[in-house]
């Protein structure tokens, strides 16, 4: 068993030792062994430090991440759950697709205002009723005084 220095960890996965400490605070990671005060760890750290940074970038909590290895530390990824994410991303990708292409059409838009296309009253149309569906409340500019 190869053993790595916290130090060594950090630099090689990228993940600083702040949160390597971190990450073992919450159950995540855990060193072997310590070697004076500095921690040690088993070299398939780095496998798993990979996991959770993936795991990150696809909106995991890090709650939802622990959930993902099991108690040696070995990935025990959930297949539904992971289905759904990539559920949830293509929703985002479509929803945010639609308002690359509204942005586009706005700033491309030949008449002469706005408020004269009839493509942007629909878009706008659509956004009201979004953040209504939503619950989202407008919120009000703050006020400012002199």
């Amino acid at each position: 068993m190869k053993v790595l220095d916290i130090g060594e960890v950090a630099r090689r996965s990228g993940v600083p030792p702040s949160a390597l400490r971190y990450y073992e605070e919450i159950g995540l990671v855990r060193p072997v062994a310590r070697h004076g005060l500095r921690r040690q760890y088993d070299a398939d750290v780095l496998q798993q430090l990979a996991l959770i940074s993936l795991g990150k970038v696809a909106g995991f909590s890090l709650t939802e991440i622990a959930g993902m290895f099991d108690t040696n530390g070995a990935p025990d990824l959930p297949r539904p759950t992971l289905h759904a994410r990539a559920d949830a991303l293509d929703r985002k990708i479509r929803s945010l697709t639609t308002l690359r292409n509204a942005l586009r059409h706005v700033a491309d838009c030949p008449a002469e205002s706005h408020m004269d296309c009839p493509k942007f009253r629909r878009l706008m149309r659509l956004a009201a009723r979004s953040t209504a569906a939503s619950g989202q409340a407008a919120r009000p500019a703050p006020t400012v005084r002199a």
